[in-house]
């Protein structure tokens, strides 16, 4: 072996020893570490990061949740993807050997409901608006979805809901839940009230110190669905991403935001500004410190603006 080979195979062998743990990383690190929080008796929140999807996280953004009770256990939400579904019943069968026999999506984005596919297709259950958006939009979010967090989504398909649900009372698992069939984050979302805690599933209708997202949003009726979930005698607030809470903070917070964004975009289509124009204007502080503020912000007048545009080209035509 001449000096030239010798080098070449050093380096080769130090190179083969430096890539050892990165490749057995890959390989087999794909654990969400998913730790239930015990919020109030016999109801568990796994909380997401305040971050975007992404093939660091996996895509474990959201928060879902499940509640135990004496005859089985109800899930709400089942995240964003196969391995994230199956990682939360083996969360659950940690906590309790009572078998799964409802869960709940809360409504059809995709890390709301990727998970699905993990559990018995006879427990999944959501509104019908919901049911037909993952029919409709299903197979495109798991193929974005993949795009964005890579084999993290290894073996997701679509498992949309066969079980119909509606406002009101529901008794299930030996617990009383009332449901609320709102609207405004997407066409349909579902708040799930467990009675004897007073804790509040609110899904994606409510964010904490994260910017909230729009992509099906109706500000006006997201608005109204706030003011009912603030109506109601909740005692812990889970909201869709960020922190549970003891309070109506992240509610008002949400609607505060929502409500500046409206005015924001209205205004700004009012006096003429192109859409570039309006990326560039800057968030106030309150917002900016948001978790991914900047993002959701041009993403949300990517979404929005547009419509408004077209809303005050129209009025300003009926006004001659």
């Amino acid at each position: 072996m001449n000096r030239f080979t010798k080098t070449v195979a050093c380096w080769t062998t130090a190179w083969m020893l430096l890539a050892l743990p990165v490749c057995a990383a890959l390989a087999t690190d794909f654990d969400y570490r998913l730790q239930p929080q015990k919020v109030a008796e016999g109801v568990y929140v796994l909380t997401g990061l305040p971050q975007d999807f992404s093939n660091s996280n996996g895509g474990n953004i959201v928060n879902t949740g499940f509640i135990v009770g004496p005859q089985g256990v109800v899930v709400i939400d089942s995240g964003p993807s196969r391995r994230y579904g199956e990682q939360l019943r083996a969360t659950i069968a940690r906590v309790t050997a009572l078998p799964v026999v409802l869960v709940i999506n809360t409504h059809h984005h995709p890390d709301h409901f990727l998970g699905n596919q993990a559990f018995d297709r006879r427990t999944l259950a959501a509104l019908p608006r919901t049911r037909a958006g993952i029919e409709q939009e299903g197979e495109s979010f798991n193929a974005n979805m993949y795009r964005l967090v890579g084999d993290w989504m290894r073996d997701t398909e679509i498992a949309p809901p066969t079980v119909e649900l509606g406002p009101g009372r529901l008794e299930v698992a030996g617990r009383s839940l009332e449901l609320f069939a709102l609207d405004g984050h997407t066409g349909a979302d579902l708040a799930v009230l467990d009675l004897a805690t007073g804790t509040l599933f609110a899904g994606d209708l409510v964010f904490h110190d994260r910017c909230p997202t729009t992509p099906h949003a109706h500000i006006p009726r997201w608005l109204g669905a706030l003011d009912v979930l603030e109506a109601l005698p909740f005692k812990v607030l889970v909201p869709g991403h960020g922190s549970v809470a003891h309070d109506a903070a992240p509610l008002r917070q949400t609607r505060d935001y929502l409500r500046w964004l409206d005015d924001l975009l209205r205004r700004s289509a009012a006096a003429g500004m192109d859409m570039t124009e309006v990326l560039k204007l800057p968030l106030p502080g309150v917002f900016a410190r948001l978790a991914v503020a900047k993002e959701e912000y041009a993403r949300s007048v990517g979404h929005l603006y547009p419509a408004i545009e077209q809303q005050t080209l129209e009025h300003r035509g009926d006004d001659r």
